[in-house]
């Protein structure tokens, strides 16, 4: 697979995978007073740290240690009762992951064959495109506006005659535009799905981080069986407990259940057994984490989108909630390539827009993807002045 450029003339299927060195890293020297403005990274201070010593320590002193044998591989049920009653499924549906990623991985496997087609978002989480490499897929990028994922441009190229095995997007807060695609879009896709035949993976990790607006309903997604729909805790309790789930159609919990007993059997009993305790302990606490994050990003997100647009480099919009920003450049002389460079220059590091993977048709390349979830206001400021003066070098 190759990186689609810009300029290319579009195709009915066009190729393209996450640039070279995602998720390494990079070579280049970094001042050591560098803000990095890269991941979405949840803040450490709204992480229920305290609550999960105590939970620990109450899984462990019960007799047995059952959380440090083996498990089913679809999950503790615990978990999966309080993951089901949250998303109002039953919870056969609902198989544990070790995060998001894996969520996808597993759908991957799971439902496509060598060489499928999917239509994917453009532009594109690249790491995705890695999971795609699972399964050698090709790939039909699909616009991305304001509303999220083009339904009438994906209608348009079925009718031409596309027949993508799956269709992969981020519904809500979309990474890296942050849009959020309306309820009735949804229903939409999901009547496109069950019309031609395909399985939308619905990848919503952003989903309960939102700080404006009343929320998309998800009950589209989880009526059909043409959806597997993957959240993780990722962004609210920890990248670092490595978990999430999946909500399966029916008709794929035994293919789904069996590949992974072939794989690596289950995610953690322990860390599993914490969560769990963590969540039904006190039926509040993760609702009360969720007002904490919601409450600090919306103040970071309007802080950096406000000092932006006062250097009169950068159209900014505060999105409803997720973890960036998707600032766009007012003049589009500025050279994309030598701007990440001045920036580094100047000590501020970030995601270039070119850098997700993107077909024809998008202006990628003259946005930057900034980070706001693990960085102080006073450090949000400077970054913006940092980013202003590296603008200015070409100007």
């Amino acid at each position: 697979m190759t990186l689609l450029s810009p300029s290319s003339r579009p195709t009915l299927v066009q190729a393209f995978t996450a640039p070279k060195g995602f998720g390494d890293q990079t070579l280049r020297d970094r001042r050591p007073d560098a803000i990095e403005l890269l991941g979405g990274i949840p803040d450490a201070t709204v992480l229920p740290t305290a609550e999960f010593a105590e939970a620990t320590a109450r899984v462990l002193a019960r007799p047995g240690a059952a959380s440090l044998q083996y498990s089913r591989t679809e999950g503790i049920p615990a978990l999966r009762e309080w993951v089901a009653a949250r998303e109002g499924v039953a919870v056969e549906r609902v198989l544990i992951t070790n995060g998001g990623f894996h969520g996808l991985a597993l759908a991957v496997q799971t439902v496509l064959e060598r060489g499928d087609l999917v239509a994917v978002d453009n532009p594109v989480f690249p790491l995705f495109l890695r999971g795609l490499e699972l399964a050698d897929a090709r790939v039909l990028p699909i616009g991305v506006g304001s509303a999220g994922l083009d339904i009438d441009e994906l209608e348009q190229r079925l009718r031409e005659g596309a027949r993508p095995a799956a269709v992969y997007t981020v519904p809500e807060f979309h990474n890296p535009s942050q849009s959020s695609l309306p309820t009735a879009k949804r229903r939409e896709l999901v009547a496109l799905a069950e019309r031609y035949g395909f399985t939308v993976f619905a990848d919503d990790l952003y989903r309960e981080l939102r700080f404006h607006g009343e929320a998309e309903s998800v009950e589209p997604f989880h009526d059909s069986d043409h959806v597997i729909h993957v959240n993780t805790f990722t962004k609210t309790l920890g990248p670092g407990l490595r978990l999430g789930w999946v909500v399966l159609p029916e008709r794929l919990i035994p293919d789904a259940v069996a590949l992974r007993s072939r794989q690596d059997s289950h995610s953690s009993t322990f860390v599993q057994g914490v969560v769990a305790e963590l969540l039904t302990g006190d039926a509040s606490l993760f609702d009360r984490v969720l007002g904490r994050a919601r409450d600090l990003y919306r103040s970071r997100a309007h802080v950096l989108a406000a000092e932006l647009s006062a250097s009169g480099f950068f159209d900014v919009a505060v999105p409803d909630g997720g973890l960036f920003l998707w600032p766009r450049l007012t003049d589009d002389r500025i050279d994309a390539d030598r701007l990440a460079a001045d920036a580094s220059a100047e000590g501020v590091e970030y995601q270039r827009g070119s850098f997700f993977a993107s077909g024809p048709g998008t202006d990628a390349d003259r946005h930057l993807r900034l980070a706001y979830g693990d960085t102080s206001e006073e450090l949000l400021r400077e970054a913006a002045a940092r980013l202003a003066r590296a603008v200015a070098r070409q100007r």
